[in-house]
């Protein structure tokens, strides 16, 4: 399948989804949280929540972030600020602090974080070569976006990422593996633009609305980076509300490479796979989620969907470049008014690959 045929398909089952949301009905009384319910620790603007993941590449690790909610004004978004830390049984390591701020009644919007790791591989197949590798890889990390709104749900913006991965074999083996398959290290730096479309009714727990994503990061060596290669992507989110209080989520998700490295090239994205795992020139997936609301703090989720590497001779007809996914979880609402939930999520892909997720918020 080609990649016009393949964003079409995609366009048209994203325009089929959004034209249910017209038979959703639900009144707006049922989807505001009652403030007046809350408990002390609700109201809280200190966050504190454990994270946990499991997985057959990167072991078992456990961790916990901690955060602080604030309000710039009444018409702003909530603001989180946080940092974090995980640590594997195999001797991975990850932090990092984060900030996301919301301020002059929404009008501006500002991501930005610096992220540190020192991951330990143990790959049964690497990036499909059949063979088997042990590597080290430390990351470090900045990035940073800012979003203007012009009008209405309407957002322009700019952002920019530096990068600084050394990555290293257990083996004089696995170096040589590294060499061949081209992964080594290597610094990148990039600059792009983004364009956004924003009409959901809450950033971390939406019932209604949808998200559109256009943006692009050119890595220059004229900014640091090793390398010049640039990066698209295209992400649809939408939100359909129905029965009682129950939420059907579903998203596109398209990244398009040009000239990138091995290490940059588009990863599958999917719950139950590594990032960076599977990787090809060009990406798309489409998932579904159902959230279902069991109780006033409780919600589950039934997900499902599939990716496709394409690009360079690969193509979507072929089922050893579609990666399949599926699994459930349980969310508990540590914070109704903000709608940040604590979730754990088991999810299944294809080959053997699985894991097992106690992370902040929703997949999308």
């Amino acid at each position: 399948m080609s990649l016009p045929r393949l964003l079409a398909l995609l366009s048209c089952v994203a325009l089929a989804t959004a034209s249910l949301s017209a038979l959703a009905q639900r009144s707006e009384a049922a989807i505001q949280t009652d403030n007046t319910s809350l408990t002390a620790q609700e109201k809280s603007p200190w966050l504190l929540a454990p994270i946990f993941s499991s997985n057959p590449k990167l072991g078992t690790s456990l961790g916990a972030l901690a955060g602080y909610i604030h309000y710039f004004d009444e018409k702003s978004r909530p603001s989180i600020f946080a940092v974090s830390a995980q640590y594997s049984d195999t001797g991975s390591i990850i932090g990092g602090a984060f900030g996301k701020a919301s301020f002059h009644e929404d009008y501006h919007r500002l991501t930005g974080g610096v992220v540190y790791g020192n991951v330990k591989n143990d790959y049964d197949d690497y990036l499909g070569t059949g063979i088997p590798l042990r590597n080290d890889a430390e990351m470090r990390a900045l990035f940073a976006r800012y979003l203007y709104r012009v009008k209405g749900n309407g957002f322009v913006g700019v952002q920019g990422v530096y990068q600084n991965f050394g990555i290293a074999g257990d083996t004089a083996f696995d170096d040589q593996i590294l060499d061949i398959v081209g992964l080594k290290p290597f610094k990148s730096a990039a600059l792009g633009l983004v364009l956004q479309a924003d009409s959901r009714d809450n950033e971390n727990m939406p019932a209604r609305g949808s998200l559109l994503n256009l943006n692009n990061l050119a890595f220059r060596e004229s900014l640091g980076s090793e390398n010049d290669y640039n990066v698209y992507r295209l992400e649809l989110r939408h939100y359909i509300p129905h029965g009682n209080r129950n939420v059907f989520a579903m998203r596109i998700n398209n990244q398009l490479t040009d000239d990138a490295p091995a290490a940059a090239r588009a990863p599958v994205q999917l719950r139950g796979y590594k990032v960076g795992q599977y990787t090809g020139k060009n990406m798309s997936s489409i998932e579904g989620e159902e959230r279902f609301r069991l109780a006033e703090k409780w919600t589950a989720t039934l997900f499902a969907g599939v990716a496709c590497l394409y690009g360079e001779g690969n193509n979507c007809s072929d089922s050893a470049n579609l990666y399949g996914a599926l699994g459930a979880g349980v969310q508990y609402i540590l914070k109704p008014k903000e709608g940040i939930v604590l979730n754990l999520e088991y999810a299944a892909g294809k080959d053997g690959n699985y894991g097992v997720y106690l992370k902040m918020g929703y997949a999308y």
